[in-house]
């Protein structure tokens, strides 16, 4: 019986020994692994998305007329593949149990993440600054040089000249009386330097609403946007000069030239072919990136408030295998967006 009760038992342990309840990884890893397993669909979507709307597309711009820089895009890519570095550098750190070193890995992590969101803000600002937007009103983009086209030009002039008029009732009425004769003396004569020197003498910003509006006039007439055979190829080559494609890569996010380059307060429509569907995928889904990027700066600050030890090994793992995935999908993007 004592034989038999012995061999039970160890059966038993024998059992036990070869159970196991779980994953054979820590349940914080197992968490991360599914965290990003939805994210992977969900990159996936928006990825495939671009693919068949931009190889779908029957037009669609090169780089050079939305003004993309490769050489940019490709150091963004080296950043962050650098940042992938010090990350391993700060777990191997964390692992011997070398603490400050960990944390000075981690902050060149941080700084590595910075400078990469730091050039995409740059890249973005420079979009804005073309009037390149992803959405209306604040979008100028206009598919084709048709009669809308040349109508949406005749609007914003219409609009302004008759917003800085209002502008110019409301600050006409605010000046004194003599003030008012001597501009209404003014209104008498044509527009030229020497009135407008004397405009600037009596009321400088009335001086730039009258110059404002006499631009948007002269405008009107100088385009032929009343002509109804006017060719709108050359309106939109004024407003909007094509860059040139043969030129290097950082003069294309260099402030915009043309009409709209000399005067930033026209904000005038231009024309890029597939631009509108360009500017809604391409911040969509670098817009979604840099936002992971954000958030893995943020959990970098948290914890460069911890000791690094071995101890926290687990979690600096963890937190390296998100920044990992944050990469491989700036990997894809970049030729997708950048070269194709």
């Amino acid at each position: 019986m004592a034989t038999a009760a012995h061999a039970d038992e160890h059966h038993a342990q024998h059992i036990k020994l070869q159970y196991q309840s779980g994953l054979p990884i820590p349940l914080g890893k197992t968490i991360v692994w599914l965290f990003l397993s939805t994210e992977i669909m969900f990159f996936a979507g928006l990825i495939g998305t671009y693919v068949v709307l931009r190889f779908g597309a029957p037009t669609w711009p090169q780089t050079h007329e939305v003004h993309l820089s490769e050489p940019i895009g490709a150091f963004n890519t080296f950043v962050l593949i650098c940042s992938s570095v010090t990350i391993v550098l700060a777990l191997e750190a964390a692992r011997a149990n070398k603490a400050r070193v960990a944390k000075l890995f981690m902050l060149c992590t941080f700084l590595l993440g910075s400078t990469f969101l730091g050039v995409k803000s740059y890249e973005y600002s420079a979009k804005f600054a073309h009037g390149l937007y992803p959405w209306s009103p604040h979008s100028q983009i206009h598919e084709r040089a048709n009669l809308e086209y040349g109508s949406a030009v005749r609007a914003r002039l219409k609009t302004l000249t008759t917003q800085y008029g209002d502008q110019s009732k409301e600050l006409f009425d605010k000046l004194s009386e003599d003030q008012q004769k001597q501009i209404g003396e003014l209104e008498k004569q044509p527009w030229s330097d020497e009135v407008r020197a004397q405009y600037v003498a009596i009321a400088p910003q009335l001086a730039e609403l009258k110059s404002r509006i006499q631009k948007c006039n002269d405008l009107t007439t100088e385009l032929k946007l009343e002509d109804p055979n006017v060719d709108l190829v050359q309106v939109t080559n004024k407003i909007y000069p094509p860059p040139d494609e043969s030129a290097s890569g950082l003069p294309w996010t260099a402030e915009p030239e043309g009409l709209n380059g000399e005067y930033p307060w026209l904000k005038l429509p231009f024309v890029v072919p597939g631009g509108n569907m360009w500017a809604s995928t391409y911040f969509l889904l670098t817009g979604f990136h840099a936002l992971h990027v954000f958030v893995g700066l943020i959990v970098f600050l948290i914890l460069m408030t911890m000791e690094l030890n071995a101890a926290r090994a687990g979690m600096l793992e963890n937190t390296g295998l998100y920044w990992h995935f944050v990469d491989l999908v700036w990997i894809f993007l970049f030729p997708l967006l950048y070269l194709f």
